[in-house]
This record gives C-alpha cells, structure tokens and sequence, in this order.
C-alpha cells in the first residue's frame, strides 16, 4: 500500500522517472493506494527530452508494490518496487506507447486498463 509522499517509479515511456505522490484518489477519504487504483503525484526526476519533466503533475496508475499481495488462489506476490503508469486526468488512457518490467494481473478486472495489459512485457 502507498500513501501520500510514497515515491513511485515509473514503468512507461512518458519521460517521468521517479513521482511523490500527493493524493489519494479515491472514496471516503482514503489513506492509501494498491494495485489498480489511481493517485495524484509531482514527478521529481524525469529523462531530459521526454513528454513529462520536472516539476508536472500528473495521475497516475499503480501497477505493481513492495507489499505482498494475497490472491484468492491461495498464492502471494511480491515486487521489487513500487512501479506506476501515467495517465490521462480526463479519460483514464496511457499516456506513453510501452510499459517496461512486469505489471500484477490485478489490474486487469477494470475494463480502462486493457491497454496496459496489452502492453507489458509480461503479467504476473
């Protein structure tokens, strides 16, 4: 779970690198974000001629966390690092062309990420 001035690490191709979040998008005031949910954040470190710099706020998508994620199987999963995509504020779409490193299955329960999941080089 990620909370608000959790840094994420972006897994696209958008020019972002690393992003501080700063709100939780959400219902009923929530603390916290998993895989699947959306969250505000400030990039603090970008490529130098990428769409994205420093300084830009931008939405977006977490795509895989530190924490371990229990599945209904019976399974868990665990990532190396808390990973995100960017996306568009007003229709939720992917606003780079790839996805680097491996993206969790559970994002793939809600019809806006089919993009994503298309995209990644490989689901877990």
């Amino acid at each position: 779970m990620l909370q608000e001035r959790s840094i994420v690490q972006i897994a696209d191709n958008t020019g972002a690198t690393l992003v501080r979040l700063f709100a939780v998008n959400g219902k009923n005031h929530r603390r916290s974000v998993g895989i699947g949910d959306t969250a505000m954040g400030s990039v603090i470190k970008s490529a130098p001629h990428g769409k994205i710099t420093k300084g830009d706020k931008v939405m977006i998508l977490i795509v895989a966390t530190n924490r371990k994620i229990q599945r209904a199987d019976g399974s868990s999963i665990k990532f190396s690092a808390n990973r995100a995509v960017v996306i568009n504020k007003g229709t939720k779409e992917m606003l780079g062309t790839r996805v680097f490193g491996p993206v969790a299955r559970e994002i793939r329960e809600k019809e806006e990420n089919k993009k994503i999941i298309s995209l990644a080089e490989e689901v877990l």
